[in-house]
């Protein structure tokens, strides 16, 4: 059954039996294909149910909402947070994806792992299911600077998603992997994974996914070092006002602005910003944001590049750690071309550093291109080795990127078996993949390898 005719029994089954679940369910499967718009029916729907199933009904109508980038979607989901609390619903497998979902929705990434990553390998899930859960505490690692875990997380839940023949489900974490792969520097893989999210896209008929891999391929073009076809990108992203879910709507007009205004087309980097308002300071990189567009006004007043890195010590939430090294590095680059040698080479630096780690291997190689431009030789910030299999194995799953963390911090596997709530043979099984596929001995071994993982 396709996703689309899904949903459609999801809701007519829903309607007909009264039920505020499966009117959810249809809800949650129409979020991973359709368009803000078509969102709409399901919140009329569940309004009926608000006072049986305020956190659900909370939860659509925030959704719906913060789709069509309504600013009064966040009272919604705040309310459903609290209630998720109050109402100690952390044992349904149903409510604890909305409420994962609802702190991606807040932009609120680190939080995922802390506060739900437990509940997820306790409880007992459907594959279909735990592949849904397990993507979205993936890519909130990612998002909030852990992209090595991240990465792990989304891959084994795209493997969930084929064995349990969800396609939307698969498509939807496959467009999420193409921009994490390319930060990464797994081009190859990102670029595979480009080519499946689309045709999944067109075989499901998601303009989600479809817009997730616009996103994906932009990354993956700068990655690529295609600044032509990165530059196309941004400008249809831009035209589209993508970027409202995570955020970003903001940070890639800038960076079009900024293009363009460091290669001599002032009227292009004008016309983007004018009648734009002011970024929120809520957002990722929001504190610097002003400073921001201040210096794409005036690109070679060295004033403002002042003001603007001193506003960059401002960026502290996890989900930062990506646009300040990005911000240090333009900043950096362009002191690089002005001949100030000093500033260049601390920005860059910091900007490498940033990258190391969250383990943006892709990102770091393009930056110290720049930093040796103006070092005129090898940085001297060596990152630390990346988390990678020994020849001919296949990298750790997510399963095992949780014990290995666990292990390395020095717990005994059955500390360990606790902490992650799986039994102690479990954690001896895992622990036995992680030393081979490592090539590691023991776990001290591991441990030296503890920032990594």
């Amino acid at each position: 059954m396709s996703s689309d005719l899904e949903a459609e029994a999801l809701v007519r089954s829903a309607l007909q039996a009264n039920d505020p679940r499966l009117l959810f369910q249809a809800f949650l499967v129409l979020t991973r294909n359709a368009g803000a718009a078509d969102l709409q029916p399901l919140v009329a729907s569940m309004s009926a149910f608000a006072d049986e199933e305020p956190f659900l009904a909370s939860v659509v109508t925030g959704v719906a909402l913060s789709r069509l980038g309504s600013p009064s979607a966040v009272p919604h989901l705040e309310r459903a947070l609290v209630l998720f609390d109050e109402l100690g619903l952390h044992g349904d497998p149903l409510y604890l994806e909305s409420a994962i979902f609802v702190t991606l929705t807040l932009i609120r990434p680190h939080e995922a792992r802390l506060k739900y990553a437990a509940h997820v390998d306790r409880l007992a899930f459907d594959p279909a299911a735990r592949a849904r859960l397990l993507a979205m505490i993936g890519l909130a690692d990612a998002w909030a600077g852990n992209l090595v875990r991240g990465q792990a997380e989304m891959l084994e839940a795209r493997d969930l998603a084929i064995q349990a023949g969800r396609p939307d489900v698969q498509a939807e974490v496959t467009s999420w992997l193409i921009k994490c792969e390319a930060l990464r520097g797994d081009l190859a893989a990102s670029a595979a994974h480009l080519a499946e999210a689309r045709a999944l896209a067109a075989r499901n008929g998601s303009e989600w996914v479809a817009g997730h891999t616009v996103e994906g391929s932009a990354a993956l073009h700068f990655a690529q070092g295609d600044t032509e076809a990165w530059v196309a990108m941004l400008e249809l992203m831009v035209a589209n006002g993508m970027g409202v879910d995570s955020g970003l709507v903001f940070e890639y007009r800038w960076e079009l602005a900024t293009h363009h205004a460091l290669h001599g087309s002032f009227s292009a980097a004008t016309h983007l910003l004018a009648g734009v308002p002011p970024a929120p300071v809520f957002l990722p990189g929001g504190p610097a944001m002003a400073a921001w567009r201040s210096w794409i006004e005036a690109p070679d007043d060295e004033q403002r590049m002042h003001e603007f890195e001193a506003v960059l010590p401002e960026l502290t939430q996890p989900a930062e750690r990506l646009p300040r090294a990005r911000m240090s590095w333009l900043l950096g680059a362009h002191h690089g071309r002005q001949g100030r040698r000093a500033p260049a080479v601390r920005l860059l630096e910091a900007a490498c550093a940033g990258y190391a780690t969250i383990g943006a291997g892709g990102m770091l190689t393009l930056a110290e291109s720049d930093l040796r431009a103006v070092t005129g030789g090898r940085p001297s910030y060596t990152p630390p080795p990346p988390l990678a299999a020994k020849a001919g194995e296949a990298a750790l799953t997510g399963a095992e990127i949780r014990v290995a963390v666990a292990v390395a911090d020095g717990l005994s596997n059955k500390e360990a078996a606790e902490r992650l709530f799986v039994t102690v043979k479990t954690v001896e099984f895992h622990l036995g993949n992680i030393f081979r596929k490592l090539d590691v001995r023991n776990r001290t071994e591991l441990a030296r390898r503890r920032d990594t993982l």
